[in-house]
């Protein structure tokens, strides 16, 4: 049983001994969050290219060497306590620009009571806010009080819908086409909830990525520069973009080009808007985009059936094999 289906199946509550702590466990790890540096090498190849590793070359002049700090300055979620004079409070800071579902877990109560059985220890925080989850009276006057919690928490509200005004814009410039090289039901790689309906488009590596759908930037992931096919080594490398839609859904552009992503955070973004350049970082076999839409369902993302914007508005199902073409 995971640590999410923990907290949905039963609430710990117990007798407190101890200090207040904190146990931040995150169910959406992309790499983003993780701060620590790349050494990136950069030099010229036997045909003039500009290569780009993190191994230092044999005999190649280096042009330049950087690093890279991974994942500093991302948005977070964080829960604290807060101590008033005859209580103690939950508060969810979300740093996101979307909102955030939150479950958290009691572990342990100091001269606190208890919240009410029929409380659901769980919260949807709006986005960019400091929201209060509960506050709970102390028992005694003049005594120590704190709680000891954990918390779980997903971006995305449960109860969205996923209804998109129309057919998805094919991600890439007007007039180009590029085959589908996975997509429903072919399952290579898309074994995971969050995958099962993506798209994976062959494309050569610098290919202008445009925005399918408006919407607000909620989080991006542009310093890797790595990609392979060891999940352990690669699979948290991707650079990606994700776009919070009005109905509560978001998109994926993931395997993005090193340094290549014009948008950030909090920008908002228009159907048809250049947003970034393909490439093959990550978990990957060859330059593509992986391009999804998933939804906040349970404490789970789950991916979603959509369709492209064929000629004439018509819906254009996604099949591994078929040309897409922009329209």
């Amino acid at each position: 049983m995971t640590l999410a289906d923990e907290f949905v199946r039963k609430r710990a509550r117990a007798a407190c001994i101890g200090t207040v702590s904190a146990a931040i466990v995150f169910l959406c790890v992309n790499g983003t969050g993780q701060a620590f540096a790349q050494t990136l090498y950069k030099y010229r190849g036997s045909d003039g290219e500009w290569i780009y590793t993190d191994r230092p070359p044999q005999g190649e002049q280096v042009e330049e060497t950087r690093q890279l700090d991974k994942g500093s300055g991302q948005p977070k979620l964080t829960v604290i306590d807060r101590r008033y004079d005859s209580q103690v409070s939950l508060i969810a800071q979300n740093e996101f620009y979307s909102p955030v579902e939150v479950v958290v877990a009691l572990d342990e109560l100091r001269n606190v009571g208890f919240p009410p059985p029929e409380m659901d220890l769980r919260w949807v925080v709006p986005a960019r806010s400091s929201t209060e989850l509960l506050r709970l009276d102390t028992l005694q006057e003049n005594a120590a009080a704190g709680i000891s919690f954990r918390f779980v928490w997903i971006p995305g509200d449960p109860g969205s819908e996923h209804r998109p005004p129309r057919p998805y814009r094919v991600p890439f410039a007007l007039a180009s086409a590029y085959p589908v090289s996975q997509a429903f039901p072919t399952s290579i790689t898309h074994t995971t909830p969050d995958s099962r309906f993506a798209v994976d488009i062959a494309m050569p590596v610098g290919t202008d990525i445009h925005a399918a759908r408006s919407g607000t930037v909620v989080e991006v992931a542009s310093n890797n520069y790595r990609g392979g096919i060891d999940t352990t080594r690669d699979g948290a490398e991707a650079n990606l973009v994700r776009i919070l839609h009005d109905d509560g859904t978001f998109a994926i552009y993931a395997h993005l080009n090193w340094n290549s992503i014009r948008v950030r955070p909090g920008d908002e973004v228009q159907r048809g808007q250049y947003i970034a350049d393909s490439g093959n970082t990550g978990f990957s076999s060859g330059p593509h985009l992986h391009f999804a839409i998933v939804r906040n369902r349970n404490l789970r993302l789950d991916s979603v059936p959509f369709y492209f914007e064929g000629p004439n508005g018509s819906e254009l199902a996604p099949k591994t094999g078929i040309e897409l073409r922009a329209y």
